[in-house]
């Protein structure tokens, strides 16, 4: 195959492309050009298209394979591809989604360089934590207020539990004077979520296990990698490595993907998880739903806007301060 340029491909935003794809017993191919996945028919092979210019994640499950000259055009599109066990969760207990970044491409400077100006000041890596956190609260708000469907199924952002819960939060969050501080206001905010969202979906004695034991559980975990694979894409595309978290610990494996993936998590994971449970989904329904909820509300959009904003604003105070002098 002849080379060619991401440019060919008539390349459209990382932000605004539409598909994420979870493949699982198939073959992915380059073919005439194309990239195909072919499953195994009872009386034929059939082939389906990947449209790699307008897909940012391809998550590859059980009983998949692939070959260099697929993962090749992948990597000239921009595909963020990963490995992972059944549903996009991770084969190993313990392990992460190992991603497969491409690497033929230049990506952008100015958002390393933003964020490494403050990421070794523990007071302004701290500062950065804090616009996380009111960023997610921000987002939770909008999609609760704006989702209909939500509403529907019970969901009030102003219900006095929550504005309790967020009263707390607020306070904490300003007084935190560590990411340890942050991490545990967060996880107070999120248990009272969980039982907000089990009450209002009559799911009595919910409690939240990693080692699933219930389909709440089941889909809080699938929904989370979905937003692994959002937050991944984010940040190969402006360029900041994973290392750099301001939440999740310095030495934590792909810390700032979970620090970007709880901007949404709140928001579209925890409750469609609930709901979807309520309505027994099946796991497909359910990862339907979340990637619709996902497009919808523009989550991509906003983890990009949100890490952009954090990693300038060092440039722009430095902006303003040479105007002045």
């Amino acid at each position: 195959m002849d080379d060619f340029s991401p440019s060919d491909l008539k390349a459209i935003l990382h932000s605004k492309r539409a598909n994420l794809f979870y493949l699982e017993y198939c073959r992915v191919m380059q073919k005439d050009g194309r990239v195909l996945y072919l499953t195994d028919a009872e009386k034929e092979n059939l082939y389906y298209n990947i449209p790699i210019a307008n897909t940012t994640v391809l998550l590859l499950g059980n009983g998949t394979s692939i070959t260099q000259a697929a993962i090749r055009m992948l990597a000239q599109a921009g595909v963020l591809v990963g490995f992972c066990g059944g549903g996009g969760t991770p084969l190993y207990m313990g392990s992460e989604v190992e991603w497969l970044t491409p690497q033929g491409e230049y990506r952008p400077t100015e958002y390393l360089q933003g964020w490494l100006s403050f990421w070794f000041d523990d007071s302004q890596r701290l500062k950065a934590a804090q616009q996380f956190q009111q960023a997610r609260i921000d987002f939770l708000r909008q999609v609760w207020q704006k989702d209909r469907d939500l509403k529907v199924e019970g969901f009030d952002f102003n219900d006095s539990q929550i504005q309790k819960a967020l009263d707390t939060f607020y306070t904490r969050t300003a007084a935190a004077t560590k990411s340890a501080d942050l991490l545990l206001t967060e996880a107070q905010l999120t248990k009272t979520l969980y039982k907000y969202a089990a009450q209002t979906t009559g799911q009595s004695g919910f409690t939240r296990q990693h080692q699933s034991v219930d389909k709440a559980n089941d889909f809080l975990n699938h929904g989370n990698y979905l937003a692994y694979g959002l937050a991944a894409c984010c940040l190969w595309v402006l360029g900041i490595p994973h290392g750099f978290a301001v939440m999740h610990g310095k030495t934590r494996r792909g810390a700032l993907v979970f620090d970007v993936a709880d901007l949404i998590k709140d928001a579209l994971v925890l409750p469609w998880a609930f709901v979807c449970a309520k309505e027994n989904a099946t796991e497909q329904e359910f990862r339907q739903q979340v990637l619709q909820a996902f497009t919808d509300h523009k989550a991509l959009d906003f983890m990009f806007d949100t890490v952009k904003a954090i990693a300038l604003q060092g440039k722009a105070t430095e902006e303003t301060e040479e105007q002045a002098l």
